[in-house]
């Protein structure tokens, strides 16, 4: 699996396919492998003759593992993408994030607009701005000895996810306390890159993705039936949604 360095930490990657470029940007406590490669997210992309780049997050998969959560706030991490996208000599791909990787894809479109064709928050409506997703609480359920030590319900699914992946669960607990930083109204508002706002339905962590298009100006919503925050991410309704916006991108 290709790497490369921005400063002291090393960003594994891959880089597949060919055709017009989107990168793919993890949520928290998942991996490049476990949000788009095993949903089959880059094979369909591929097929859809696209060139597929997706990253380890900083704390995440194969990428290397920081403890001190100042090494997590959300301008740090977004700066990992736009440095692989120097890396690989990218200029203006489209992007897609899941979760917290919505968030990093939002503070691009919002502060680097002219290096994205187009954003795809999924997994992230209004949680954007007025918060949402894990806080102390999972921080904490990652810290514990045991899943059995764990009662708060979201801790517990975290905490689940995490050993399931595997992941360093220090690192995850660092990245998610430096990483709290949720955009303003005046920041979404100033996103003016065509936008797809994919939300499941019964998604209670993400919040409302109709909420979010009425601030983001040319953006658009698809609405994943049924599908809750971890169950969206290989959701069909999802991908044929993408793949729709996508073709139509000039």
């Amino acid at each position: 699996m290709p790497s490369f360095h921005h400063g002291a930490v090393e960003i594994a990657y891959l880089d597949e396919g060919e055709g017009e470029p989107i990168i793919l940007v993890h949520g928290f406590a998942s991996s490049k492998n476990v949000n788009w490669v095993y949903p089959t997210w880059v094979s369909e992309l591929k097929k859809h003759g696209r060139r597929v780049i997706a990253l380890d997050n900083r704390g995440h998969g194969d990428s290397t593992k920081l403890y001190d959560q100042e090494d997590y706030h959300l301008g740090i991490m977004a700066g990992d993408v736009l440095a692989l996208m120097d890396h690989l000599g990218l200029e203006r791909p489209d992007m897609m994030g899941y979760s917290l990787g919505a968030r990093l894809t939002g503070y691009l479109a919002q502060s680097q607009p002219q290096r994205l064709r187009s954003a795809i928050f999924g997994g992230l409506g209004i949680g954007m701005i007025e918060g949402g997703g894990p806080g102390e609480n999972v921080a904490k359920a990652l810290e514990a000895e045991s899943l059995e030590d764990v009662a708060d319900p979201m801790g517990r699914m975290f905490r689940a996810f995490a050993d399931q992946t595997r992941s360093d669960r220090r690192a995850l607990a660092a990245c998610l306390r430096g990483s709290r930083r949720l955009a303003t109204r005046e920041e979404a508002a100033c996103i003016t890159v065509p936008s797809l706002i994919a939300v499941g339905t019964t998604d209670l962590i993400a919040g409302s993705a109709h909420a979010l298009a009425a601030i983001i100006p040319n953006s658009e919503v698809l609405d994943i039936p049924g599908r809750d925050h971890m169950r969206a991410v290989g959701d069909r309704v999802y991908k044929a949604g993408v793949l729709d916006f996508l073709s139509r991108r000039p």
